[in-house]
């Protein structure tokens, strides 16, 4: 268990840090020592999620399996500047949450081919599952109404022996498939392109309601109720083609997949990495892939990669660390970071012309010469004294 990262800190200290955090960040040199100090025990409540998130992933994998249904699973743990956007916007809507009360600091997601392999996801892991179920929303039912379509399971890790340390930790589930996928990290592609935050219903409102016609579009395909007040499909193909024109959408979409180029550090021969960390430049448009063997370093990277960046600033970088079971998986679970928007620009071809939606494989794009992997002094670690 020294592999990975455990709390630091008194929960009373988790809920002031969250409170700092949450309000406006005035860098003074009277302030910036308790700003940072907040940021550094956040930092590390959200880090003592990883143990917890990976124990329920390969949960989930294990059911994927034995029921042999199609599908894969990844997992992440939620980046700083998005902890801080959540906290204030909760906040601002009369509904404040504390750090402490946020259940997705880590994150797993099951992307399945087919609805019934969602149900059937679904069903056999709330059935089985050993730890504290807390709750669900599932969007599929009931669509958000950005078009927003997932379900979500909300669970509590309960662990025995030296795991008990983990228990509490908050972890949710987004179990989707492979259209509904497309459409919810293309929306953040997108976003992410233009430097707006299309999946927080902030930005331009007619790439907003482009995706709320295309979430139509893919529940009428899998045979699902579409977002709240959606026109008959006949006017929504029209608006559809009259919005994709105006935007160019199917030529911006393009662009964008050609626009983003990553760079992947190479990987040792005969060794697995359990970690990737993204870093996304909005700027120069790069994407550079850094792989980790062990949890503690994989954290540790990714706490000093968002304080160099500063990420809780939304003017920063994109910084996320995130779990798969192999490279190939990478990309297709977390596409929007690289660009990769062809399943849903392909059925948006499709829906402007009113032809049924179909499923694309999502196909990765040339990876860059590697170079090598740059190793952590451990003794560096453990003169920051929060791992053993």
């Amino acid at each position: 268990m020294s592999r990975y990262p455990h709390l630091s800190y008194s929960m009373r200290d988790v809920r002031r840090a969250g409170e700092i955090i949450t309000g406006d960040l005035i860098w003074k040199p009277e302030t910036e020592n308790e700003i940072r100090s907040a940021f550094s025990i956040a930092n590390n409540w959200r880090d003592s999620h990883a143990y917890p998130m990976r124990s329920i992933r390969f949960s989930l994998l294990i059911h994927i399996r034995n029921q042999k249904l199609a599908g894969f699973s990844a997992a992440r743990l939620k980046r700083m500047q998005a902890i801080r956007r959540k906290l204030r916007k909760m906040q601002a809507r009369g509904k404040p949450l504390n750090l402490n009360q946020l259940q997705d600091l880590g994150g797993c997601r099951a992307i399945m081919r087919t609805m019934d392999d969602v149900n059937r996801l679904v069903e056999g892991f709330k059935e089985k599952s050993k730890h504290e179920f807390r709750g669900e929303n599932n969007y599929i039912i009931s669509p958000k109404d950005d078009g927003y379509r997932s379900h979500h399971l909300k669970y509590a890790f309960r662990g025995t022996g030296e795991l008990e340390r983990h228990n509490g930790r908050r972890i949710e589930i987004q179990v989707r498939t492979m259209l509904q996928h497309s459409w919810a990290t293309a929306i953040e592609a997108v976003g992410l392109f233009r430097g707006e935050d299309l999946k927080g219903s902030d930005g331009s409102t007619e790439w907003l309601r482009l995706f709320q016609l295309m979430s139509a579009e893919f529940a009428e395909a899998e045979g699902c109720l579409p977002p709240p007040g959606m026109p008959s499909r006949e006017a929504r193909v029209q608006e559809l083609k009259g919005l994709s024109d105006h935007l160019d959408a199917l030529n911006a979409l393009e662009s964008l997949s050609h626009a983003t180029q990553w760079d992947l550090e190479a990987i040792r021969p005969r060794d697995k990495p359990t970690h990737y960390l993204i870093k996304y430049n909005r700027d120069s448009r790069r994407v550079e892939v850094l792989p980790y063997y062990r949890p503690v370093f994989a954290v540790a990277a990714y706490d000093d990669a968002e304080n160099s960046a500063r990420t809780f600033d939304s003017q920063a970088s994109n910084i996320v660390l995130v779990e798969v079971d192999k490279i190939d998986n990478l990309k297709m679970s977390y596409p929007n970071y690289f660009g990769d928007v062809q399943t849903f620009r392909k059925n948006l071809s499709l829906a402007v012309t009113g032809k049924s939606i179909e499923e694309y494989a999502i196909t990765p794009q040339a990876v860059a010469t590697p170079r090598p992997v740059e190793r952590i002094d451990p003794s560096w670690l453990r003169s920051r004294g929060r791992w053993t």
